[in-house]
């Protein structure tokens, strides 16, 4: 069952909310926004608004969701960042464990502090481990991800901003591509994506074109919806094989 617009997944599991910007790619965080919103509209588990929180009362939801998911994990944080406790990690990690009828999309901008936390650990089967890469500066990211043993391992190159140039996509499993959306949003360019599809395709990587957000494929700011998820005319959106 679907219950998110991220195409790329079904399900959102929120153990932890709030973080803190890191990189360019967090200017304009939609988690931030819509964290503030959700405050405002009295929701208990945002009374923090977008400080760091770890909530140990939804640590067993996904084990009440009967249909196999794909389920994002931390959509409203992230889940490595260094204000959340290895030994909470380990309680998402155990849950996660239980769960083997989904499969956990797990995505963060801390690609060190990941490694650092296998390093003494594995990462279960039904746990695939990004890294985003926004742009060209955030590349480090992709070689710090490769070294850490999982079934799926997989790029976030959204928003995308900057041309990433070639990339070493060995050991990496899909790769996720969307432009930025909102009033600030800035724009991606068609080249930086197309060079990215033609990368992933000779190196045999799923390649996953989510929207191209604010700025359309002509440079032209529209709505997001108008703006659509075509690449030249096609959605491509394809998955890991496993």
């Amino acid at each position: 069952m679907k219950t998110t617009k991220i195409e790329w997944t079904d399900q959102t599991w929120n153990p932890v909310t709030g973080c803190d910007r890191l990189s360019e790619g967090c200017a304009n965080c939609y988690a931030a926004t819509m964290s503030l919103r959700l405050q405002n509209m009295g929701l208990v588990k945002y009374k923090n608004g977008f400080d760091v929180t770890v909530h140990e009362e939804s640590l067993d939801e996904p084990l009440h969701w009967l249909s196999p998911s794909n389920i994002f994990v931390c959509s409203m944080s992230d889940l490595f960042n260094e204000k959340v406790p290895f030994t909470f990690i380990d309680k998402v990690f155990k849950t996660i464990k239980k769960a083997t009828n989904h499969r956990f999309q797990i995505l963060t901008k801390r690609a060190e502090r990941m490694a650092e936390y296998f390093r003494t650990r594995s990462v279960p089967d039904n746990a695939w481990i990004g890294v985003t890469v926004e742009s060209s500066a955030r590349k480090n990211r992709i070689a710090v991800l490769r070294k850490i043993k999982a079934k799926v391992r997989f790029l976030s190159c959204e928003p995308l901003l900057s041309d990433l140039g070639k990339i070493n996509l060995d050991g990496i499993h899909w790769v996720i591509v969307g432009g930025e959306s909102g009033p600030k949003a800035r724009p991606m360019q068609k080249e930086w994506v197309e060079k990215i599809q033609k990368q992933a395709s000779e190196q045999k990587v799923a390649f996953f074109f989510k929207q191209w957000g604010t700025w359309g494929a002509d440079g032209v700011r529209r709505s997001k919806k108008a703006n659509g998820k075509l690449l030249n005319g096609r959605i491509c959106q394809a998955m890991p094989n496993v």
